[in-house]
């Protein structure tokens, strides 16, 4: 397993919920013809269309952002491995439900692919529940290939980088973000990210949730079942060596993004989704931007924790 002993912590701004959701709106109506955030209950993301493995997103919400890029690319380094188990108890809560994107232990799957983390952890009483999904690039067809990691995986294991939101899964108040017929050049979560920037100019903010492609299509990325043999130097290297997609709603998305990076070389948006239909990945934006409508559920984290940060860093390949 890769070093979690230096893991470091920073308090980020929580504004009320209420105000929050007005700095929002104010975005999205930048962006979206329509939108309305509303501080709601969290819907039991037991039930469809999520899934998930807990009822709610409440309680000691918090993220992190462990790994990183610069463990993939230019060269990759494949002992980088994680596991959820360990990164709760990183974030001072054992027995956390986890969500995210991320990249699967090559160890583990046997190859390179997306990773959509959704993880009961285990505590002393429980076992983890893993109801995580993977995508890779089926050598079939060479199109997109969504499988569920419990079938075929025991572990709660993840390799190489990770954006994750924890919290204790509960129900409770939550930020309501419902957004159709794009009219900006944003996604709604790069919108969601800028306009709290811009508010909050001198603060360290963040969101996790998941929102749902409801209807309308989405561009994502899926990495090749084999890492590069070549070093993948610059943007555009990474941007070939990807493998792209346009894939359809419904698309149930997780997503983790930070205002401004208070000096932990932060990723500071990513999001990842999946369907029950076959198609998952790295999200970017929609691609109706006429007919797609969007709903979400998010809340601020209280910290961020950054777990095994690159001692050598850069910025490629964090689109």
């Amino acid at each position: 397993m890769a070093d979690c002993s230096k893991t470091e912590k920073v308090e980020l701004h929580v504004p009320k919920l209420e105000e929050l959701c007005e700095v929002l709106q104010d975005g999205l109506k930048k962006n979206f013809a329509d939108s309305k955030v509303s501080v709601v209950d969290c819907p039991d993301l037991s039930q469809d269309p999520f899934r998930f493995p807990v009822k709610g997103l409440c309680g000691k919400p918090r993220i992190t952002d462990v790994g990183g890029v610069p463990y993939l690319v230019p060269l990759v380094q494949r002992d980088k491995v994680y596991n959820m188990n360990t990164v709760a108890k990183e974030v001072e809560l054992p027995g956390a439900f986890i969500l995210g994107a991320g990249a699967v232990s090559s160890k583990a799957v046997g190859m390179n692919a997306e990773l959509m983390p959704l993880v009961l952890t285990e505590t002393e009483e429980k076992p983890a529940v893993n109801g995580s999904y993977f995508a890779s690039i089926n050598p079939a067809d060479g199109k997109c290939l969504q499988e569920k990691y419990n079938d075929k995986c025991s572990d709660c294991d993840f390799g190489l980088l990770a954006n994750l939101y924890a919290c204790e899964g509960k129900p409770g108040k939550v930020i309501e973000v419902r957004a159709n017929r794009r009219t900006g050049g944003d996604s709604l979560v790069t919108c969601l990210r800028k306009a709290m920037e811009t508010h909050y100019s001198d603060k360290s903010l963040a969101l996790g949730g998941t929102f749902v492609i409801q209807k309308g299509q989405a561009k994502i990325h899926i990495m090749p079942r084999e890492f590069s043999a070549c070093p993948l130097n610059t943007n555009e290297d990474v941007n070939k060596w990807l493998e792209h997609f346009n894939v359809s709603a419904p698309l149930i998305c997780q997503s983790v993004l930070v205002s401004r990076d208070p000096g932990l070389d932060l990723r500071v948006e990513h999001t990842h989704c999946f369907s029950h239909h076959g198609e998952g990945g790295h999200y970017y934006i929609d691609t109706t931007p006429d007919t797609v409508e969007y709903v979400g559920y998010f809340l601020p984290a209280e910290f961020v924790y950054r777990v095994d940060r690159p001692q050598t860093t850069h910025v490629i390949g964090r689109d």
